[in-house]
């Protein structure tokens, strides 16, 4: 059975730490702190599960820290997680299996990161991230912001989830940002993942122009990882739309097929457009389209599940009605309905689809 070091860095975490500390404790052999601040009593809390706390000076660099907190690892793999993750009990058990079986020539194990879920719970949005490495590959962290855990080797996906609690604080929503400002006022070029994630950041604080010269700049370069340039061309399209440019948000968002087959995200955004623009013919056509298509096996990009199949089918719904062949419209509202029977807007739409039918059968 391998073995596990924790290696973390946190800052002012008293509030989540140790229900993260808490999911995982169990699974760990070595929990090691790198506080980078903190003023709080994140530490005082952390002395309940380990003795291995260190102090680092912030630095605007996120990858600095966690190469720190991981060259104080002793065990055969290094697993990270931020303060606000934590492991559900049904993947704290399927951790433990794999801790178990797991083949020690692998070198890093994949694994989901739920961000994002709706009001029951289940998750609509996540991806697969670099969780556990094997120690003497000597992998580094890189990027000072949105930096990742280079890996190579022998690698596998692995469907044990780690579950983002919850979004940053106030206090962070402008860091990530002033930290990329602060390296392009240095002179220093950022490198092509660098380039992406600063027009995300530009284009989620409103600097829309600046956030489209950006993103195409990084489009235009041809060195971005294939599934970055899928979403910056959702992202770009995002941002002509929000200046009003409507032909040039859907070339962006055709633009994605260069790169792969079609995503049924992107194709849920072109189906939205030619909805707004009340093309109901045209929408029910991009909509229709997604279900025909399959999902990429083991892709590391993010995904969004209800894109795949419920959003499809109860937009073809309402497309089919605005068309006026109802019949169509109910069955795929009956198809929503298999996949979330609890859903508020299918629910309304089985009552209208009811009520019209009595309604053509009285005039009957």
């Amino acid at each position: 059975m391998i073995t596990i070091s924790l290696c973390m860095i946190v800052k002012n975490e008293e509030d989540i730490i140790e229900r993260c500390l808490n999911s995982v404790s169990n699974i760990v052999d070595e929990i090691i702190i790198v506080d980078t601040g903190s003023t709080d009593h994140t530490k005082e809390l952390c002395k309940k599960y380990t003795d291995k706390i260190y102090d680092f000076e912030w630095i605007d660099d996120f990858s600095a820290a966690r190469n720190y907190a991981y060259s104080f690892a002793t065990m055969d793999y290094t697993l990270w997680l931020d303060a606000d993750d934590i492991i559900l009990p049904e993947d704290n058990i399927k951790f433990l299996e794999l801790k178990q079986t797991l083949d020690p020539g692998i070198n890093a194990v994949m694994m989901k990161y739920n961000t994002g879920f709706d009001l029951r719970g289940n998750t609509v949005f996540s991806y697969y991230r670099e969780r556990l490495a094997k120690r003497d590959a000597k992998f580094q962290w890189k990027e000072p912001v949105h930096e990742f855990f280079q890996v190579y080797g022998r690698t596998i996906n692995s469907d044990i989830a780690i579950t983002h609690g919850k979004p940053p604080g106030e206090a962070h929503k402008t860091r990530n940002l002033e930290i990329y400002e602060k390296i392009k006022n240095r002179g220093i070029p950022l490198s092509p993942r660098g380039t992406y994630y600063y027009a995300r950041e530009l284009k989620d604080h409103g600097k829309i122009a600046e956030a489209i010269l950006q993103f195409e700049e990084f489009l235009a370069s041809g060195l971005g990882w294939v599934e970055d340039n899928i979403t910056a061309c959702s992202e770009l399209a995002k941002c002509y739309r929000e200046i009003n440019h409507s032909e040039k948000s859907l070339m962006a968002m055709f633009r994605s097929f260069v790169y792969d087959t079609p995503r049924a995200e992107l194709c849920c955004q072109i189906a939205y457009y030619y909805q707004e623009k009340e093309d109901y013919k045209r929408a029910a056509f991009w909509f229709e389209l997604i279900l025909t298509l399959k999902r990429p096996a083991d892709s590391w990009g993010f995904v969004q599940p209800d894109c795949w199949d419920f959003i499809p089918l109860i937009e073809s719904s309402v497309c089919y009605d605005h068309l006026g062949d109802y019949k169509k419209a109910e069955e795929y509202n009956n198809r929503a309905l298999l996949i979330k029977p609890y859903s508020v807007a299918a629910l309304r739409n089985q009552a209208y689809f009811k009520s019209k039918q009595s309604k053509l059968e009285g005039n009957c």
